[in-house]
């Protein structure tokens, strides 16, 4: 909390006639300062992005996908929900839900022609590297754009509609209707909070029908007009995770209390679901003990639906919620342990890299579309080698470096440095 401002001195002293002439500078209002978790943590989240997917890459074994039911996605959908709680939020308490809702719509479009660059950007250098580089692997099959290049018309009309949505391309178009529900949501607000909770869970409900007992095939949007495929991440379930961290950063939700029982809680099901959740710890389990393995095996087919991705499982989310609970406790009282202090080299090391992943964080967008499209030159960049452990490495840490470059650049533009300062 920034300090009060000083009081003046209740005596009034006589002023020179020069300075009673001159008008007093307006006093600025101590600004709030932001939540260093907040960028930290979807800072780390654009890192696990970038390695997931570079095709190929040794690195995405040991992304935390491969440990457990939720990953870097849950990280991302849960900050973005914290963060439009701040950029939104207020301007829904000041100017009221139309503006408020305006101010969405707004941003609505700009990840819409977001979405709609980062295609035809990947899709050319698909093309590129098919039609000019001679290669044997096909590029555009292996995103599986062949169907939009052989029958361009109808698929760039289901492009702009979002009626066609190839797997690679699903985020952005999912983030899309989540926020198109953030009127709905707001105007719930005006009745009760119960009411907001209660819409949330019910269009959870829908996409996840399971949960009561109505079946596995619930709300969803199609993904292409020549198959049954839905879009990978299913917006309406998806969108419980987000306003969830809406409702956290919004005040709706109080903060978690820090108590050895949550903590221990939250270490159990984080550590003791991993076999459940993850092949790659399976595999460590039956190694260790086959008959213990045999008895886990059965449970794979049972949770396949309480673990889904797409629709945004209920598994994911405890498990999600746990690993965020000890994120909060790791991070300290208001993220004071995510604040460089000392003079210390470790603590010189830990400032720079706690702004390099801050300012990742905070510049979100930018890093995320650009880092979609390097992952694509990466892949290609290591399939003209042996893919070897250092080669592998150099690959995944220069991406690393482009894309806190890029949130550098992001910022200094957002800044308008040309701008004439007053």
């Amino acid at each position: 909390m920034a300090p009060p401002l000083p009081q003046p001195d209740t005596q009034v002293t006589s002023l020179p006639s020069t300075a009673a002439n001159q008008a007093a500078p307006p006093v600025q209002a101590p600004t709030r300062s932001r939540d260093p978790r907040l960028d930290f943590y979807r800072g780390i989240a654009m890192f696990i992005i970038l390695t997931a997917h570079i095709p190929g890459n040794r690195w995405t074994g040991w992304i935390p996908a491969r440990f457990g039911f939720s990953d870097a996605t849950e990280i991302f959908v849960f900050c973005s929900g914290m963060a439009s709680a701040i950029a939104f939020g207020g301007s829904y308490s000041r100017r009221g839900w139309m503006m408020g809702s305006a101010r969405v719509g707004f941003r609505v479009w700009q990840v819409f022609w977001a979405h709609i660059g980062l295609f035809f950007f990947i899709a050319m250098m698909m093309a590129a590297l098919d039609t000019y580089g001679g290669f044997e692997k096909n590029y555009v099959n292996s995103l599986n754009l062949g169907h939009f290049f052989k029958d361009t018309m109808p698929q760039l009309v289901g492009l702009f509609t979002l009626t066609y949505v190839p797997n690679y391309f699903d985020i952005l178009p999912m983030y899309l209707v989540v926020l198109g529900l953030m009127p709905l949501l707001m105007a719930m607000e005006k009745i009760s909070l119960w009411a907001v909770a209660a819409t949330s869970i019910a269009i959870w409900l829908a996409a996840n029908p399971y949960v009561i007992g109505l079946g596995p095939d619930g709300l969803a949007l199609p993904a292409e007009p020549w198959s049954d495929r839905k879009w990978f991440f299913n917006p309406f379930g998806w969108q419980l995770l987000f306003f969830t961290g809406f409702a956290f950063m919004k005040g709706w939700l109080p903060k978690p209390p820090v108590t050895k029982f949550l903590i221990a809680a939250a270490i159990c099901f984080v550590v003791f679901s991993a076999p459940f959740g993850a092949w790659k710890v399976f595999r460590w389990v039956e190694a260790w003990n086959p008959d213990l393995a045999d008895t886990i095996r059965p449970v794979w087919s049972l949770t396949s639906e309480w673990r889904n991705k797409s629709d945004f499982g209920l598994l994911r989310f405890i498990h999600f919620l746990s690993l965020a609970y000890l994120g909060w406790v790791i991070a300290g009282d208001g993220g004071k342990r995510l604040i460089a202090s000392g003079h210390s080299l470790g603590a010189r090391i830990w400032a720079v890299l706690l702004k390099l992943i801050t300012k990742v964080g905070q510049q979100s967008l930018a890093v995320f579309v650009f880092s979609m499209a390097l992952a694509r030159l990466i892949g290609f960049a290591l399939d003209q080698t042996d893919r070897a452990i250092t080669t592998t490495a150099i690959a995944n840490l220069l991406g690393y470096g482009l894309i806190i470059l890029v949130a550098f650049a992001a910022a200094w533009f957002k800044s308008q440095p040309w701008r004439a300062k007053r």
